[in-house]
């Protein structure tokens, strides 16, 4: 393993060079306003609308995606996965020859959705964590780690090129870890519907209705699986098991260390085992895929059974009590 830092960065890499970024999302804005304040030339690529107005009020230079990248020698494509196909194919002929296609995600390249031109360098860049901290941290003068992966190195300059886009964004102050498209996309995918999202939120929706269909207090239950898991998850996050067991009671040790088995068991894990076999062969990528080309209408009905869900009014009154938890974070 090896993390690049700020000294591993060949600064003349991206010299002179124009920078489109596609999209003015989490991701795309942080990324933009990242590479502006380090003195690169950037024009944001979007369509008209909310996003377009965004990126004028923050001072960026706008223009229709086809337009953006006209002249650039990397080009950013931070659109959300889906329409990352459908974008590519309206802008390959446009791009330059020998400039870096770069991604956030793997999921496009490593599925197979778009078969970059022979003579671009094709790249990744991903921060681990959502676009408001990559911002964020970048304004501390810290960095959220990134990802760095070449897939197509045409021009034998992509590492070094995706290394100094890296390093405007920040990401070399926490470090940049060498990886592949497909190590990055599995392991995404699998975080994502395993433990951070997915796992996280049933876990949490299993435990407040296990207490309240026992008779407890909503409001109490909510306090207990939801309000407090960031701070197991700060401590989780700055020092590892070492600082949560530093910083929980003993009782609770005991409870995590004898209870905590049986709740996460070899069921669990099995489970995870699948879901790890449904993203490696391509199946939960179809799926996804099938379930947008088709209108999204099983996403959306599951995602209204979340929101609808009792924890989410019970949430939404007590939030309301604690005002600085609202708090612009973009």
């Amino acid at each position: 393993m090896r993390l690049y830092g700020p000294k591993d960065v060949d600064k003349k890499a991206l010299r002179k060079a124009k920078i489109a970024v596609l999209g003015y999302g989490s991701q795309g804005r942080a990324h933009a306003l990242n590479l502006k304040d380090s003195g690169f030339d950037v024009v944001v690529g979007v369509r008209k609308g909310k996003s377009f107005k965004q990126a004028k009020k923050d001072g960026l230079t706008v223009t229709t995606p086809a337009e953006a990248v006209v002249g650039a020698t990397l080009i950013a494509m931070l659109v959300p996965d889906i329409p990352q196909k459908v974008l590519y194919e309206e802008i390959e002929s446009k791009l330059a020859k020998n400039a870096v296609l770069l991604f956030a995600h793997g999921f496009n390249i490593h599925f197979k959705q778009i078969t970059p031109r022979k003579d671009l360098d094709v790249v990744l860049i991903a921060p681990k964590g959502p676009g408001g901290l990559v911002r964020r941290q970048f304004q501390q003068g810290r960095g959220v780690p990134a990802l760095i992966a070449v897939s197509q190195d045409a021009t034998k300059t992509g590492f070094a090129r995706a290394l100094a886009y890296a390093h405007g964004i920040g990401a070399t102050r926490g470090g940049v870890l060498a990886t592949t498209f497909g190590e990055e996309t599995e392991t995404d995918l699998f975080g994502e519907q395993a433990v951070l999202c997915g796992g996280t939120t049933e876990l949490v929706l299993a435990g407040f209705e296990t207490l309240v269909e026992a008779g407890y207090q909503a409001e109490v239950a909510y306090y207990e699986v939801l309000h407090e898991l960031k701070l197991i998850v700060d401590l989780l996050h700055e020092g590892g098991l070492a600082k949560l067991h530093q910083f929980v009671s003993e009782t609770c040790k005991f409870g995590d260390l004898t209870r905590g088995p049986r709740i996460i068991d070899a069921r669990v894990k099995k489970q995870m085992g699948k879901v790890l076999k449904e993203i490696q062969t391509g199946k939960f990528a179809k799926e996804w895929i099938e379930e947008n080309r088709t209108g999204r209408k099983n996403y959306q009905a599951m995602m209204q059974k979340d929101l609808d869900h009792p924890i989410e009014k019970v949430g939404a009154v007590l939030r309301a009590k604690m005002p600085w938890l609202k708090a612009d974070r973009a």
